[in-house]
């Protein structure tokens, strides 16, 4: 059992609490991993809220993170201790049907117990205090330790630098390859990203990569326009600038609607608002957001009877034990940005400074 600290999230609604933490040893098939960098994503700020339906506390919450394998348990083939590697929220088992279909990266295998915030024995390694704490979405990297399904982890190359690659674990190649891989985005097409967080500008960055000509970034807060550009944005507008609804404003702007639109921000509103700025007959709007727990949807059917196309993706539709070392290698090939991404970086202990920058948009 390995002693270290950890950001334990008690109950819904209050700040982490940083307690000393005991990690048990990997059980057959799980890798224990000392995290060594970890990135807040707002998807950790949604279960912290109390709003997620599958929240289960006390937790130990986290799933961008980065580190060195310390030890493994039976039966692990793939990674040695010592191995650097990207603990997966989707995990890849290969042998289910969602993982042997090429159509959907959602490899079903651990994801009941996953949800419950358990390993798949249906037991946790952590305890605090002498109460069990629960894991997060299969990884809990707000741990100096945290211990994995062996389908949950991804081997990448020893060179790349953690305290990056660690945001390619959720944000960046979410977004990235909502455009790559979900909306497919093509040569020339004019594309429309809402929210321009870190998701957004890594949405941004794919549509700039697959060669779009127009990339229209929208947000309220014009603070983040200049880094919106710098990713590849060709122009930014604010919805509160305008008198009618912002999908009409893209319609008039683009003569009949955008190719390709994302909402990557997880409003139910601009969900609507983006499928509707897409263009009749062939406009694709993908939800790369999370809503809150019972939020619904709407539209009028006419605009899909009229040839626009509404998709969803998670984890940008990459198969995560396949795809992730080759982010990390086309980002230490220059293909992809990273280093970009990062704003703040933060000793363990001011995690809830973290938290509050990226509540405030900072």
């Amino acid at each position: 059992v390995i002693k270290c600290k950890a950001a334990v999230a008690w109950e819904a609604g209050k700040p982490l609490s940083l307690e000393e933490v005991e990690v048990a040893p990997p059980k057959a098939h799980e890798v224990r991993i000392k995290i060594v960098a970890t990135a807040v994503c707002h998807t950790d700020a949604y279960t912290l809220s109390g709003a997620d339906p599958e929240g289960c506390f006390p937790v130990i919450l986290g799933h961008e993170g980065a580190g060195i394998v310390e030890s493994v348990g039976k039966g692990v083939t793939k990674v040695k201790p010592g191995d650097t590697v990207i603990p997966l929220y989707i995990p890849q088992c290969g042998e289910c049907k969602f993982c042997k279909n090429p159509k959907t990266n959602l490899c079903q295998k651990i994801r009941i117990t996953q949800g419950k915030g358990l390993m798949p024995d249906g037991t946790s390694r952590f305890t605090c205090k002498g109460k069990q704490i629960y894991h997060f979405m299969g990884t809990s990297t707000f741990s100096e330790y945290t211990v994995v399904a062996d389908i949950s982890v991804a081997k990448i190359d020893a060179a790349a630098p953690l305290d990056k690659v660690c945001l390619l674990g959720c944000g960046i190649s979410t977004g990235y390859g909502a455009a790559i891989n979900t909306a497919k985005v093509e040569p020339g097409s004019t594309c429309a990203v809402f929210g321009l967080g870190g998701v957004g500008l890594a949405v941004i960055m794919g549509c700039k990569i697959a060669g779009a000509s127009r990339i229209i970034g929208i947000d309220l807060n014009k603070d983040k326009y200049a880094k919106a550009k710098e990713f590849g944005a060709t122009e930014c507008i604010s919805p509160q600038d305008f008198k009618k609804p912002i999908q009409e404003v893209l319609v008039e702007m683009t003569d009949g609607g955008v190719d390709y639109s994302f909402e990557c921000i997880g409003n139910v509103e601009v969900m609507r608002a983006a499928l509707e700025a897409c263009h009749k007959g062939w406009g694709v709007s993908v939800i790369v957001g999370v809503a809150a727990a019972g939020q619904e949807i709407s539209t009028r059917p006419f605009q899909l009877v009229t040839g626009r196309t509404w998709k969803g993706t998670a984890f940008g539709g990459w198969k995560s034990v396949d795809s992730v070392p080759k982010l990390v290698t086309d980002y230490m090939s220059k293909k992809i940005k990273v280093d970009e991404f990062v704003t703040h970086t933060l000793p363990f202990d001011k995690i809830n400074e973290a938290f509050e920058l990226m509540h405030t948009g900072k």
